[in-house]
């Protein structure tokens, strides 16, 4: 689906953890065309010094009722505004904007990695790979049991493992200390979360063939052309997908606020190249706006 500009009526507004909150928008145009890893950008209504509109990632999308979610904490005046709608109140919403993920069709075992509020970037991954018949573990960390996401909220078919920084939940550590059991298991690998941990996967993600003792092939003679880097086809070769948080002005690509460095040394937007990059993609040892 095309970017668009859609009236969207709240439906249900509820805090779901301490700050943060999840809101069900009625916009029939946006849950039958988006993707998950898009996201929204919407627009405050009240202008008292609020220009910029608010980026939320698309927490679901359901065609069939026509209502979408954004799950998002409250960090400031734009944020809080939503906060204070009620039922009935209507917003606009610009989107769906950014690349969504990309799945290999043959993947059938997906594990998902999320860091705190980063569940929102693939909460809806989950259930479009329900809705395919593919298995689905994901992976949880927050600081601690107050800040983790409710298991009520995700469907029955996902396996569910938490670990929290203070042992308070679950593993007693990082999120990213759980994925060696699971790497062997996983297709493909989809994360959100914030830089650090984005950061230490990928370098998980760049040691696990030889680990798992998997050769690497040339090409064969004759074969096609390698599909150019951030292109669908050669993100859904990629082992791990990273849907990348940055702070964003526009949203449409012309403020170049959101860059973040490639390997090849071109900057590359968030809002139109990403959210979502295969881990190869992006230098993440480079330059960072």
């Amino acid at each position: 689906m095309t970017m668009r500009l859609a009236g969207a009526e709240l439906v249900e507004s509820r805090e779901i953890l301490p700050g943060q909150w999840i809101q069900a928008y009625h916009a029939p145009g946006l849950a039958r065309g988006s993707r998950a890893g898009q996201f929204v950008h919407a627009r405050p209504g009240d202008f008292s010094g609020l220009i910029l509109r608010r980026p939320f990632s698309l927490n679901t999308a359901d065609p069939a009722t026509g209502i979408v979610t954004i799950h998002f904490r409250v960090i400031g005046r734009g944020t809080g505004w939503f906060t204070r709608l009620r039922p009935g109140d209507e917003i606009d919403l610009l989107g769906p904007l950014g690349r969504p993920f990309e799945v290999d069709p043959r993947s059938q075992h997906l594990l998902l990695v999320a860091g705190g509020l980063g569940m929102a970037g693939v909460r809806m991954l989950a259930d479009e790979a329900i809705r395919d018949g593919r298995r689905v573990t994901l992976l949880f960390g927050a600081a601690s049991a107050r800040e983790v996401y409710p298991s009520s909220l995700l469907p029955d078919e996902i396996e569910y493992v938490v670990a929290t920084d203070d042992g308070s939940l679950g593993h007693h550590g990082y999120v990213t200390d759980l994925v060696a059991d699971y790497e062997s298991w996983a297709d493909q690998a989809f994360a959100c979360g914030p830089l650090p941990m984005l950061a230490a996967l990928a370098r998980l993600a760049a040691g696990r063939r030889e680990r798992l003792g998997v050769a690497k092939l040339g090409r064969k003679r004759g074969a096609r052309k390698a599909a150019p880097v951030g292109s669908p086809a050669a993100r859904r070769k990629a082992f791990l997908q990273v849907s990348m948080e940055q702070n964003m002005g526009c949203a449409v690509g012309a403020c170049l606020g959101c860059v973040v460095m490639s390997t090849s040394g071109v900057p590359q937007r968030v809002c139109r190249e990403g959210p979502v990059f295969a881990t190869e993609e992006i230098a993440w040892d480079g330059a960072w706006s």
